[in-house]
């Protein structure tokens, strides 16, 4: 049986390596959105039989989602340990939603949920400010699910560290904006000032998988994460693949001292094996 992924994050000697996938989107028609979660399926199941953990997303970029709990459910079966799967929830529901969410993956055999606060700019207005408070009243009513919050290494790093440090936080590991070997000058200040303070609360770092280095869809994303695009449009041009430039994000933070990353962006249809090229290019193809 696959140990819980805070348990794994606890006692691991090891990195621990994650993937975080987009469900298919709630727009498409029946027969586009069936294939696309069968793809999620196989990504889902490819990964954790390499040993793997696996995120799953919620309206990620402000375009609503398909529901990721029913899905899971649904399509995963007995195939999948529910330990090896975390949901993302965002705020951007009603809180009736958001508490119902909770109750599910708890009584569905999910032992951890990440809660952030989603983006406030775009989509569905968030049902609380500040996603500490829906974690508050997610541990009130069901203390067992471990809660995951959110840290950006690219804001204030003492304000960042200052939440993590917060009781009201109600977490009991953390995941970051997208970081990159652009940013890791940002990264060792956020670790060292994390160390000063004796943060003791595990964290896994983002590391987003670019494709290519197409000016419109760089810019799109520049609303959502801190996109490095002369660095990108460089490292494309020099002939880098999306493989090696990701690889050289997990070399540089691994430098910083980072030992826990999730991956976001892999191709869903090839995850498992995109994430195998880029560990070892990383020199990092060591178990989740």
């Amino acid at each position: 049986m696959m140990a819980t992924l805070l348990d794994t994050l606890r006692q691991s000697e090891q990195p621990v390596i994650t993937a975080e996938l987009r469900p298919p989107r709630a727009e498409l028609e029946t027969a586009a959105s069936m294939d696309a979660w069968i793809d999620t399926y196989h990504a889902v199941r490819s990964l954790t039989r390499r040993g793997r953990f696996v995120f799953l997303t919620d309206s990620a970029v402000g375009s609503k989602e398909e529901d990721n709990l029913r899905h899971l459910v649904i399509n995963l079966g007995t195939d999948v340990p529910r330990s090896s799967v975390v949901p993302f929830l965002t705020c951007k529901h009603t809180l009736e939603y958001c508490l119902a969410y909770a109750d599910r993956a708890h009584q569905h055999g999910f032992d951890a949920l990440v809660v952030l606060g989603g983006d406030k700019s775009l989509g569905a207005p968030r049902c609380v400010e500040h996603a500490w408070r829906l974690r508050e009243q997610i541990r009130r009513r069901v203390p067992d699910l471990a809660l995951g919050g959110w840290a950006n290494p690219h804001a204030d790093t003492a304000s960042q560290v200052d939440h993590l440090l917060a009781e009201r936080v109600t977490a009991e590991f953390y995941l970051t904006q997208i970081v990159s070997h652009h940013s890791g000058e940002r990264v060792e200040r956020f670790l060292e000032e994390a160390a000063r303070r004796d943060l003791s609360l595990p964290g896994l770092f983002g590391v987003f998988f670019y494709r290519s280095a197409n000016p419109k869809t760089l810019a799109a994303l520049q609303s959502f994460l801190p996109v490095p695009t002369e660095g990108l449009t460089r490292e494309f041009a020099e002939g880098a693949t999306a493989e090696e430039i990701c690889a050289r994000s997990i070399r540089r933070l691994t430098e910083a001292g980072v030992r826990n990353f999730y991956i976001s962006n892999l191709p869903v249809s090839r995850a498992a094996a995109t994430l195998q090229r880029i560990l070892d290019r990383a020199s990092l193809s060591t178990p989740a």
